[in-house]
């Protein structure tokens, strides 16, 4: 059953499953809680509470907010999570692992650790030698290029597929429900705006973090030229010894939906050491 959650006048939309220590999984752009669809009820089945929220403007969140920053997601995961109980580990994906990262630094009462799927959580400078030398890369700038200054939704489709390189059985089905979301009113415009931000608020609060962080990425991610070589940057980012990474060979941009057994498989073990004693 769909929860929500006002925050300023609007509104964060969230389910809960499971019972246990409480995890909250928060998705990327352009996307939903749906994008958690395997590894929710996974995570439910090995003793967790979890907590699976539409980010602001996202799903069936709100969508009118003046602020798609990574520091203002932040303080939507931060609140799910005291409303909750926590305190919590927070699995984000693309913006959110940026969130993730602010709302650790900035609430270490609440979030006793990260995993970061994909993370966009470093300031971001044009990788010109990246673009001419991997197809990949290339292709996806590309069509992102195309959605956040012309608003395309089939140049978002496309994308998508570059950043699922093996598609999950459900893939049609699931696309479709992307493509009738973003077609609602002021859903594309989130979309775009959130292209827009820069990981820089959540890059400056990396030294700040001081509970563990699992960095996972998927070796065939088209937002990177080098996704191992992005994930170690983040890694030496934080202070010594807090961060772990573990690179997928295979998995795109949502390693999450189309790898869920893998992205289990390393969160498991993290879970444990993180939330051991709550």
């Amino acid at each position: 059953m769909t929860e929500y959650l006002n925050i300023a006048g609007n509104t964060i939309a969230y389910d809960v499953s499971g019972q246990g220590p409480l995890v909250v999984l928060a998705h990327g752009i352009g996307d939903s809680r749906h994008s958690y669809r395997f590894l929710a009820p996974a995570l439910a089945a090995k003793g967790y509470r979890v907590a699976n929220v539409d980010i602001r403007g996202c799903g069936d969140s709100s969508a009118d907010w003046d602020d798609y920053s990574r520091t203002a997601i932040a303080g939507d995961l931060v609140a799910v999570a005291r409303h909750l109980g926590g305190p919590a580990v927070i699995i984000g994906q693309s913006i959110s692992g940026g969130a993730a990262t602010i709302a650790a630094a900035t609430a270490p009462d609440v979030v006793t650790g990260v995993i970061e799927l994909a993370p966009f959580t470093r300031a971001q400078s044009l990788d010109l030698g990246g673009l001419l030398r991997v197809k990949r890369f290339r292709a996806g700038y590309t069509q992102l290029a195309k959605v956040m200054f012309g608003g395309s939704l089939e140049s978002w489709k496309k994308y998508l597929d570059l950043a699922m390189p093996t598609k999950p059985a459900d893939w049609d089905a699931e696309l479709g429900r992307i493509d009738s979301k973003l077609r609602e009113p002021g859903r594309m415009k989130v979309l775009q705006a959130m292209c827009k931000t820069s990981p820089a608020d959540a890059g400056v609060q990396l030294a700040n973090v001081t509970c563990p962080v699992l960095v996972i990425e998927g070796s065939a991610d088209p937002d990177w030229a080098d996704p191992r070589a992005e994930g170690e940057k983040i890694i030496a980012d934080l202070p010594r010894g807090r961060g772990e990474l573990a690179v997928i060979e295979g998995a795109g941009h949502y390693p999450h939906a189309q790898t869920p057994d893998e992205v289990l498989a390393l969160s498991l073990p993290f879970l444990t050491k993180t939330l051991a004693h709550v």
